[in-house]
C-alpha cells in the first residue's frame, strides 16, 4: 500500500494545511504595550485638543452670559431668518441631490456605454474644486456681466445675490454625497436579482422601487446624511453668491461670520452651536446605521 505524499511545509516547518496562526504568539502579532497606550495616548491627546475641546468652547461661549441671552440671541430677527435660509436650502438640494445620485448610481452600476469614466470624474468634481471657485463660477455665468445674467434680470429672475444662487451652489458642492455613497452599494449588490425580476415580467419602477431600493437603503440614508449636514454647513460657495444681504439671503454659517465680526460673540457662538449639534447628531446618526448594517450583515 502506498504511503500519502507529504504534505507542504511552510516556515519553522508546520504543514501547510495547518492555519498558522494558533503557531504565532500573540506578542508576535501585536506591538509592546509601551507602543501601544503611546499611540492611544497620542491620539486621544490629539482628538481632544482638535475635536473635543473646540466643541466644548463653542458651548462655553454661547451659554457666557446665561441661558437668557443665549435664547435671546437666537429669537433675533436676522438669526431666525438665516436658520429659515438654511432649512429651506437643505430642503431643496437633498431630495435633488438624492434623484441625481440615484439616477448616476443606476446609470454607472448597471449599464455600459463610453464615457463612464468621465461621469464618475465630473461627480468627483465638487470634492477638488475650492468652493470659493464653484461660488465665482456661478457668479460668472448669471452675474450682471454675463449674457445670461443680463437676459434673466431683464425678464425678472434673479440668480447671484438671492436664493436660486445659493441653491444652485449648494448643489453642485453637495451632490458627490449621495452618489458616491450609494453606487459602491449598488455595485456590490449586482444585477441578478433585478435580471430574474426583469424575466418575470416586472417593470422598470417596480423593479427599482422593491428590489434595488431596499438592497442599497443603508447606503442612501448614509448619503443624505451627510448631504444634509454639508448643505447645512456649506460657507465658501454661498459666501460669493449670497452677497451677505442681511435677513435675505444669509445662511447660519454667514451668520456666524457677521455676528463674530461686530464682536456679538455670544450670538455669534449660538448660532454655531446650533451648527455643532448638527454636526455631532450627523456623527451619532452615522454610527447607528453602521451598526445597523454591521447586525444585519
Amino acid at each position: 500500500m502506498a504511503s500519502a505524499p507529504p504534505r507542504p511545509a511552510t516556515k519553522a516547518g508546520i504543514p501547510g494545511d495547518v492555519p498558522l496562526r494558533p503557531y504565532l504568539s500573540q506578542r508576535a502579532l501585536t506591538e509592546p504595550a509601551p507602543i501601544r497606550w503611546a499611540l492611544i495616548a497620542t491620539a486621544i491627546a490629539f482628538l481632544g485638543l482638535m475635536v473635543a475641546l473646540p466643541l466644548v468652547s463653542v458651548f462655553a461661549q454661547a451659554l457666557a452670559g446665561g441661558a437668557g441671552r443665549y435664547l435671546h440671541a437666537l429669537r433675533d430677527a436676522e438669526t431666525l431668518a438665516s436658520i429659515k435660509l438654511t432649512l429651506l436650502v437643505a430642503v431643496i438640494v437633498v431630495p435633488c441631490n438624492v434623484v441625481f445620485g440615484l439616477a448616476a448610481s443606476w446609470l454607472i452600476a448597471k449599464y455600459r456605454f463610453r464615457g463612464k469614466g468621465l461621469l464618475l470624474s465630473l461627480i468627483d468634481m465638487p470634492f477638488s474644486v475650492s468652493p470659493v471657485i464653484s461660488g465665482l463660477i456661478f457668479v460668472l455665468l448669471f452675474g450682471g456681466r454675463s449674457v445670461i445674467g443680463r437676459w434673466m434680470t431683464g425678464h425678472g429672475l434673479h440668480v447671484v445675490f438671492a436664493v436660486p444662487g445659493i441653491v444652485l451652489a449648494t448643489t453642485f458642492i453637495t451632490f458627490p454625497f449621495v452618489a458616491r455613497q450609494v453606487l459602491p452599494v449598488m455595485q456590490a449588490g449586482g444585477n441578478d436579482e433585478e435580471e430574474a425580476a426583469l424575466t418575470l415580467g416586472a417593470g422598470g419602477w417596480r423593479i427599482f422601487l422593491q428590489i434595488t431600493v431596499p438592497k442599497i437603503k443603508w447606503g442612501l440614508l448614509y448619503g443624505i446624511i451627510l448631504c444634509n449636514a454639508r448643505a447645512m454647513g456649506e460657507f465658501g460657495a454661498v459666501s460669493v453668491v449670497s452677497g451677505h444681504i442681511r435677513g435675505l439671503t444669509n445662511t447660519m454659517p454667514l451668520q456666524v461670520e457677521i455676528l463674530y465680526n461686530e464682536y456679538d460673540f455670544v450670538g455669534a457662538f449660538a448660532v454655531a452651536s446650533l451648527l455643532t449639534v448638527l454636526a455631532v447628531g450627523t456623527m451619532i446618526g452615522k454610527k447607528v446605521l453602521e451598526l445597523r448594517q454591521r447586525s444585519r450583515a
